[in-house]
């Protein structure tokens, strides 16, 4: 396959606001012994992506200093010991970096086929939430059918993918949002929706589960909700944090952890191996592929921006207006 010298990227050449990313020229990645290069149609957009524009998230030893961390395509070169894909093969992956590009270098562990019947955008919707929920709900907190989550910042990408596949395994949710409009969403899932505008989900947790709690909290607020997330969860409770979009440090009571035998654990996706990458991966396949296919479980797309609006699409993602994922569509 002909390829061209150059690709378009965005570039950031001093961290900032939106405005700091500017389209820029350079050269293609050559892709390592075990990755395949991607020819990039629609990447997906991520808070961290936005913390890495601010220099708040330096990418990892050796990935990309280009912004991206997933996208869906077509393979167009493969390094002497990938296996498992073939040039022309339309697949989807969790990038260590450099997605906002017309090419990708990622290794073939990360990547999957689409789904059977997906579009490059629906594709692209699914690398870093399916990964981070299926490792951090299913894997490390063990959610079972029988047991019930709470989700916080339910209409986010991450938020509607934990709902569905809790839904879909049978799970009760509870989940968070900020407007009438996202709680609304919300309860088309099946979930309980609590407004924390309005309302201490905490109470509303402790009554409609007969003062047991859930099993399972997933947060990625921190700090302000710590302490409420604790006393949310039933005896051999688990918190999973994600992130920490109001702060990391919180002055807390631990008694509940000690009398209720709770486990506080949490990951981010960026700094695991590959091999451990390639794991979920392979679960992801076995598990959650079937269901994306019987249509039990859908990625929610907010808009789709053009490459060269990726400032906008930035500044959609800090307002948290959005409902679901915002994507960039790099080439057709």
């Amino acid at each position: 396959m002909n390829l061209p010298p150059t690709m378009r990227y965005i570039d950031v050449p001093q961290p900032g606001g939106p405005e700091a990313m500017v389209l820029a020229t350079g050269p293609l990645p050559v892709p390592k012994d075990d990755e395949i290069l991607l020819r990039v149609q629609v990447a997906g957009v991520n808070r961290p992506d936005v913390q890495q524009r601010k220099g708040l998230y330096p990418p990892p030893p050796g990935a990309s200093p280009v912004l991206g961390l997933e996208a869906a395509g077509e393979v167009v070169a493969l390094g002497p010991m990938a296996s498992g894909f073939f040039p022309g093969q339309k697949v989807t992956a969790l990038c260590n970096g450099g997605a906002y590009a017309e090419y990708v270098a990622v290794p073939c562990g990360q990547c999957l086929r689409w789904p059977e019947g997906y579009t490059a955008e629906a594709a692209a919707a699914l690398p870093e939430n399916f990964f981070t929920v299926w490792a951090n709900v299913f894997d490390m907190a063990q959610l079972r059918p029988e047991e019930s989550l709470l989700v916080h910042g339910g209409t986010s990408g991450i938020g509607l993918t934990a709902l569905q596949l809790a839904r879909a395994q049978g799970s009760d949710v509870f989940a968070t949002a900020g407007s009438a409009e996202k709680c609304a969403f919300i309860e088309r899932y099946g979930a309980i929706s609590i407004n924390y505008k309005s309302t201490d989900f905490q109470p509303v947790v402790s009554d409609k589960t007969n003062k047991r709690g859930v099993d399972v909290v997933l947060d990625m607020v921190g700090a302000p909700y710590t302490q409420r997330n604790l006393k949310c969860l039933a005896p051999r409770g688990r918190l999973v944090q994600v992130a920490f979009m109001q702060g990391s440090k919180a002055e807390i009571d631990l008694m509940p952890v000690m009398l209720k035998r709770l486990t506080i654990t949490g990951s981010t996706m960026r700094p695991r191996s590959t091999a451990e990458k390639a794991a979920i991966a392979a679960a992801l396949k076995q598990k959650v592929w079937p269901l994306l296919e019987q249509g039990k479980v859908a990625p929610v797309i907010h808009k789709v921006f053009p490459l060269e609006k990726v400032a906008e699409a930035h500044a959609l993602m800090e307002s948290s207006a959005h409902i679901g994922k915002i994507l960039l569509a790099v080439a057709p």
